[in-house]
């Protein structure tokens, strides 16, 4: 929830110019506060960046007031979809089988949903982080089924490591990646649970995102305060590309 109109727009033209060339190579996405969602996506114009959305709702339409549908954001362009970020399971106690619900709209809406999941601090001291990652796996996707969920993305938040100034290490990804893709596997199969594109979204920067996608599980990452700096974003991208 950051930048007004004209802020927005301008950094979505920068960044649309800047990764241009790099859009061709990796897929960038930009997701967008719903009120700036139609200026964005002509901000984009035809470049290779797609528009995403932060959440959508977990009804297909009817009298929710201030709901949002997939729907709506397939119809203002968007071609994917947050669901389950870490700001909205802890900060706003969404529980999986909501989410759930969630992936579901995604889908029959033909956006490509990233659901996100990760462990707080004191999940993870208690030793408990694989249990949580695949309680809310499970969860998550309860239902859903492998052919609908050809495109999903999960994209592993550690909340410890979100502006807390505590470092994921690689070791600490690489064993979350692997937890994911364990859960993956047990609930559809393992050729996809290895296709399945697994980001990390732990404060990823220009300085560390080098580093963090040369890690063998991680296949991207979640940017956040980042994103908000063309330069810190289009290294970030850049590093990706390497």
């Amino acid at each position: 929830m950051n930048l007004d109109l004209a802020r927005a727009t301008e950094l979505s033209e920068d960044v649309a110019v800047r990764c241009a060339l790099l859009a061709e190579r990796v897929d960038v996405a930009i997701y967008v506060p719903f009120p700036y969602l139609q200026a964005v996506q002509r901000a984009l114009g035809h470049h290779a960046i797609f528009l995403g959305g932060q959440d959508l709702s977990a009804q297909r339409e009817g009298a929710f007031t201030g709901q949002t549908s997939g729907a709506m954001l397939a119809d203002l362009g968007c071609r994917s979809v947050l669901i389950g970020h870490s700001e909205r399971r802890y900060g706003l106690g969404e529980e999986s089988a909501h989410l759930c619900a969630k992936v579901s709209r995604a889908i029959e809406s033909g956006l490509i949903p990233v659901l996100c999941v990760g462990e707080t601090k004191a999940q993870r001291l208690g030793g408990s982080t694989r249990a949580i990652l695949a309680e809310q796996l499970v969860g998550s996707l309860d239902g859903v089924s492998q052919a609908s969920a050809k495109d999903l993305v999960i994209a592993y938040e550690p909340v410890w490591a979100i502006g807390t100034g505590d470092t994921a290490t690689k070791a600490d990804v690489e064993d979350a990646h692997r937890a994911i893709r364990e859960v993956l596997a047990d609930l559809y199969s393992a050729p996809f649970a290895q296709a399945t594109r697994v980001i990390y979204g732990g404060s990823v920067n220009a300085k560390n995102a080098a580093e963090l996608f040369a890690c063998e599980e991680v296949d991207g990452g979640l940017i956040g305060g980042a994103s908000l700096k063309c330069d810190d974003f289009f290294a970030i991208v850049s590093a990706a590309c390497s």
